[in-house]
């Protein structure tokens, strides 16, 4: 089990360039991502993304990357010497015409036109995004790990919570035929009392009785509510994604447990079911957090 909260960080100086790159997720019904990648970067995008998809599949992720130059290797410059000569030449001819003394230093050449030739190399694609990748599934491990250290804890938590619901079941199970008995009681009681002493049709008390229990009975849905604890606890331990799964599986839960309380005929029975939707309500809220 794992939880759809989770956090990621990687750092890393590769080819002349540091690289940082964080993942941030929360709770959400879908995948959903988003990408904040430096604009030299957007083409990683899609590939970034199906990279993160093969570990993450379901929430709200937030990818954030950032690429700087450490070494700038990106520009080289340049001297155009014949330029440089030419115009060294033609200033001493203009400085000897003129009868001005010769004061050209290194720094005069800074000065000319033309003197430096920038040349920018373009990025290699396929080398940033090995880059890229080193260092998001550095991000995406620890990532992974933050959350299967948080779906242990949900895990742990949800589990007591079905065992404390199940207590319940059990509960009812037992009060069930007990309500029957003492409304077979009560109908005797009452038959005594109206015919005054006058000798009861056991028969009919039995069959009422019976139609009443058939009324009340609530085996199925505690055979079933236990169907889906153990569903819950196989689940529970699975190595896939079961967010979904638990979400359809505690409708059920809901759904039995509803139902035995439109039969219950005993205010201890209603208390437990009333018990028993409080930590059905508590499951349904946390599982909303699970992958």
């Amino acid at each position: 089990m794992r939880s759809m909260t989770g956090f990621g960080r990687s750092r890393a100086v590769i080819g002349g360039k540091e690289y940082l790159l964080e993942i941030k997720s929360v709770n959400s019904r879908y995948s959903e991502f988003n990408m904040k990648l430096p604009r030299s970067c957007t083409y990683l995008e899609e590939r970034l993304k199906t990279l993160l998809k093969g570990v993450i599949s379901r929430g709200k992720v937030d990818v954030w990357l950032s690429v700087t130059d450490v070494e700038d290797r990106s520009t080289s410059v340049t001297v155009n010497l014949p330029v440089v000569k030419n115009y060294l030449e033609e200033m001493r001819k203009c400085g000897e015409e003129l009868s001005l003394p010769d004061d050209l230093q290194l720094s005069s050449i800074f000065r000319m036109t033309d003197a430096f030739t920038i040349v920018r190399t373009e990025a290699d694609e396929e080398e940033i995004w090995q880059a890229v990748q080193t260092v998001a599934n550095v991000a995406l491990a620890e990532f992974a790990a933050m959350r299967e250290k948080e779906g242990e804890k949900l895990k742990a938590d949800l589990l007591e919570k079905v065992a404390n619901i199940e207590v319940m079941v059990g509960e009812i199970e037992k009060l069930s035929p007990e309500t029957s008995a003492a409304y077979r009681q009560r109908l005797t009681d009452k038959l005594n009392e109206l015919l005054e002493g006058q000798q009861i049709d056991q028969q009919r008390v039995l069959t009422e009785a019976a139609i009443f229990a058939e009324k009340i009975a609530v085996d199925e849905e505690t055979v079933r509510l236990r169907s889906h604890f153990k569903q819950f606890r196989d689940m529970a331990e699975s190595a896939e994604p079961i967010g979904r799964k638990l979400d359809f599986l505690i409708q059920e839960f809901n759904r039995e447990s509803n139902t035995i309380g439109s039969k219950a005929q005993d205010l201890r029975i209603t208390k437990l079911v009333i018990d028993m939707k409080s930590e059905i309500e508590k499951i349904r809220e946390q599982i909303q957090n699970v992958e």
